[in-house]
């Protein structure tokens, strides 16, 4: 029974004394529904189904029923109704396999009364399933003729439903042929015409957005291209094409890995990673060109919202090689940018600023952009933006204590306007000496202190910044230098700005002596 304050659920299936109906029965029945089993001769087939149901914990009723009987039909139903509580779904023909008889002998009156019922909402269609291979005029005199047999209205119309169950010409073609049936076809008001494309040539959204620019009203189709052999249109590449042409498409994708977790789950099919719009590759980029355009342009983005006083979410998108905002569709703009051996320097840096609150010099990129490549390389693997963060850091920010230069204790002060002096306990090859160097800055008198140690250093470029807003944020500090001729760089990382500037004159030191051993 259903939990309290819970809707109780009654489905009534006709034709669920065997086969599909009886399965369907027993799947209700694992869903939580109390079924109501419709069967017209097999009492004892029917019965056993009510078991299974009853065996899940559900309860069932086995009614004997005449569907093509309105009388029997509502006694079917009032049956249900008492045995079981208001009726809330139903599943009708589910045991039917074959045809029930000519599509022209259907009573009209019949017809217009079920859809005069209560709570009725009956529209009628059509589908001549070989229509792409038949004579248009062919197809025309059996569409206007079923539009009469029905009895269309503007505000009763019928479904014709054109598919092109077997793609045999370029999407073209079936756009012209959709063209003549929407310019000819009777009662035109009255009618509501819908494409069916599959999908063997794998132009199938192809056909469809050309056929509704020919006309088309509508389209039938399946979520990520499911469907007989090679699939029917993909509605969700359909949908997601209008959207990125600013056309809402009125189905809701905001978390798309959730429609797609769904599809595989239902379907025992994998999406492929690289499927328009859903699969799990498809906004992230490896090419470090297109890493380079994404990360500008996701920067010039970023810009145009805080000068335009919005959130990057509202305004207009226009990033290259993303066709629509991922944010729209549930996904993040970190996954956008991954990194493997193909990866640029625009890519790496863009996720060390992500991430990490880190701004590398350009002219440092090619430098850690090597580093990257060699490791990737090797291990033949992606690099996540933490490991990407402990290579750099290990690279260049932990060498200033690891070497054989080390500042055991240091200090600076300014001795007068433009001078300063830097003092310092600094192990050289094992031992300690007391040393004391000046310069025009911090930095400065730090190079003449190296240089009393016997190391020509040359700081050729610098950078710092702070990596958050606020205080008591690390600040990061870059320093390009030549150390006896050999060109390297090195970070900082501390709270003190200061500090991390000589920890970034250490470390490109320390790594100066690695690269030229």
């Amino acid at each position: 029974m259903a939990e309290r304050g819970e809707r109780q659920r009654v489905t009534v299936v006709t034709g669920g004394s065997r086969g599909i109906g009886a399965a369907i029965c027993l799947r209700l029945a694992a869903e939580g529904h109390d079924v109501a089993i419709g069967y017209r001769s097999n009492a004892e087939a029917a019965e056993g189904v009510a078991e299974g149901v009853r065996a899940l914990g559900r309860a069932a009723v086995a009614v004997a029923v005449d569907t093509a009987d309105a009388a029997d039909v509502d006694r079917f139903f009032e049956t249900a109704a008492s045995h079981l509580g208001p009726v809330t779904g139903l599943v009708n023909d589910a045991g039917v396999s074959g045809p029930v008889g000519p599509l022209t002998d259907a009573d009209p009156e019949g017809m217009r009364r079920a859809g005069e019922r209560p709570g009725g909402d009956i529209r009628f269609e059509f589908s001549p399933e070989v229509f792409n291979l038949t004579e248009p005029d062919f197809v025309l005199d059996v569409c206007n003729g079923l539009t009469e047999l029905w009895e269309a209205s503007p505000d009763r119309p019928v479904i014709h439903n054109l598919p092109a169950t077997l793609e045999i010409a370029t999407p073209d073609v079936y756009a012209d042929q959709i063209e003549y049936m929407h310019r000819h076809l009777a009662r035109r008001e009255s009618v509501i015409l819908s494409v069916h494309p599959h999908n063997d040539r794998g132009t199938g959204v192809a056909c469809a957005e050309l056929a509704v620019k020919a006309g088309a009203q509508r389209v039938e189709g399946c979520l990520f291209g499911n469907g007989e052999r090679t699939g029917n249109v993909d509605l969700v590449t359909l949908a997601l094409n209008l959207y990125a042409q600013g056309v809402d498409p009125m189905i809701d994708f905001s978390d798309i890995d959730a429609v797609r977790d769904v599809v595989e789950h239902c379907n025992r099919i994998p999406v492929h990673p690289r499927h328009p719009y859903g699969g799990e590759l498809v906004h992230t980029a490896f090419s470090g060109t297109h890493q380079d355009a994404i990360a500008k342009g996701m920067a010039h983005h970023a810009k145009q919202a805080a000068e335009a006083g919005v959130s990057a979410g509202e305004a207009p998108w226009a990033v290259p090689y993303l066709p629509i905002d991922p944010g729209d569709i549930g996904r993040t703009y970190e996954e956008v940018i991954r990194i493997n051996s193909q990866s640029g320097k625009g890519g790496i840096a863009h996720l060390l600023r992500t991430h990490h609150g880190l701004d590398l010099p350009q002219a440092m990129r090619p430098d850690f952009s090597q580093t990257v490549q060699q490791v990737t390389d090797s291990t033949g693997s992606e690099l996540s933006p933490g490991e990407l963060w402990d290579l750099f850091r290990t690279t260049y920010v932990a060498p200033s204590g690891e070497g054989p230069f080390l500042l055991e204790s240091w200090s600076t002060s300014e001795t007068g306007p433009g001078a300063h002096e830097f003092s310092c306990e600094l192990r050289a090859e094992g031992q300690v000496r007391s040393l004391r160097g000046t310069g025009n800055g911090p930095l400065s008198a730090l190079t003449d202190v190296l240089r009393a140690a016997g190391v020509t250093v040359d700081v050729l470029g610098f950078a710092e910044h702070s990596t958050a807003t606020g205080p008591g944020n690390p600040a990061a500090a870059y320093a390009e230098c030549r150390v006896d001729g050999a060109v390297s760089w090195g970070a900082g990382w501390d709270t003190s700005v200061l500090a991390a500037s000589v920890h970034a004159v250490m470390a490109a030191v320390n790594r100066a002596g690695g690269l030229t051993r």
